[in-house]
């Protein structure tokens, strides 16, 4: 294409309008551009007004507005992309999502106002992947309790985590059992190996060489695992996949690790289990809701559970890869190149 292109960069507190516009100045070196930049708050609830998109936040005029001296393209996280904003946009032909999935993007609407639709696949894989360990040797240790017993309340009794019976278990020759083997998952296994764990794999759509050993159905994984944690895609199948009976399966003491989406777990059942004892504990970064209401039973499990706020993506790296993506593609499409990650 020729002439100054003119991009919207709206940007958050955490993928930066600064490094959405340097990576994609960086990338058309050669193209002018027009680059405005946007700061969009953060959402603390799934945004509401319209249902027609997910996860974004309410700055529907403030998009519309910012967009409308005929931006070309929109490079953002959290914007909400939807029939209204499209219908008030124009001359928008690009929109690009720094993040694995376009949820904040009518894409029905989209595709009938002819604008192409990208997003970011595997931008924060490595982040969540450590986080995971990271929650699941916390969880394994009882840091937090520990560290919330010295550091807050000047308390040694931490010290009796220092006894056979409250000492926690290592991961070398644990056997921890991986729900979904994606870009996570995978991730996940290789540091596992490293530490000497025994790594079993339940993903019935992956196929090839694995690190560790793949179990055939998920009864059989849980039944085998000291550890599980959850690295599986939220779809209508997999919403509730860990339930009662599925908790039910695991060996006495067993330890909950979910750090990819919290519908994929039954709360009050794993409730219940870290309740009556069965399990010993879990750690959870994502919710069935979020944030966590303060009502929540998991609130009053303080010392069997570990809980972050939805942290696992949380790494500079994330937010940098995150634009470079994007940046890319809009590269792509300006030399008339098919996208890498596209949905419309």
């Amino acid at each position: 294409m020729t002439g100054t292109l003119r991009v919207l960069a709206a940007g958050d507190h955490f993928v930066l309008p600064s490094l959405i516009e340097s990576a994609v100045a960086d990338e058309l070196r050669e193209h002018p551009c027009d680059i405005r930049q946007l700061t969009l708050g953060w959402p603390l609830e799934p945004f509401g007004p319209v249902a027609e998109v997910t996860e974004a936040s309410d700055a529907e005029d403030e998009l519309i507005e910012a967009l409308s001296d005929d931006r070309e393209v929109l490079i953002t996280q959290m914007a909400p992309v939807t029939e209204r904003v499209l219908e008030a946009s124009p001359s928008l032909r690009l929109v690009v999502v720094c993040r694995g999935g376009p949820v904040n993007v009518n894409l029905d609407a989209a595709t009938s106002h002819d604008v192409r639709v990208c997003f970011a696949p595997g931008r924060n894989s490595a982040a969540t992947a450590e986080f995971t360990v990271g929650l699941m040797l916390a969880a394994l240790r009882r840091i937090p309790q520990a560290h919330d017993l010295l550091a807050r309340q000047g308390s040694w009794q931490g010290a009796t985590y220092y006894t056979y019976e409250h000492s926690g278990l290592e991961l070398e020759d644990l056997p921890v059992g991986l729900v979904g083997y994606g870009a996570v998952g995978s991730r996940v296994a290789r540091v596992l190996c490293a530490f000497g764990a025994r790594v079993m794999v339940y993903d019935p759509y992956v196929h090839g060489e694995i690190h560790g050993l793949r179990v055939a159905s998920l009864d059989e994984l849980l039944a085998a695992s000291r550890v599980i944690t959850l690295h599986a895609r939220l779809t209508p199948e997999t919403r509730s996949l860990i339930g009662a009976r599925e908790l039910a399966l695991l060996p006495p003491g067993a330890v909950v690790v979910n750090a990819a989406r919290g519908p994929l777990l039954d709360e009050d059942a794993l409730c219940d289990a870290l309740e009556n004892g069965r399990l010993s504990a879990a750690a959870l970064d994502t919710y069935a809701r979020e944030p966590l209401p303060p009502g929540s039973r998991l609130l009053g499990l303080a010392e069997r559970v570990v809980l972050t706020p939805h942290l696992g993506g949380a790494s500079r790296a994330t937010a940098e890869k995150a634009a470079a993506i994007a940046a890319g593609e809009v590269g792509r499409w300006v030399r008339g190149e098919p996208p890498a990650h596209g949905l419309a």
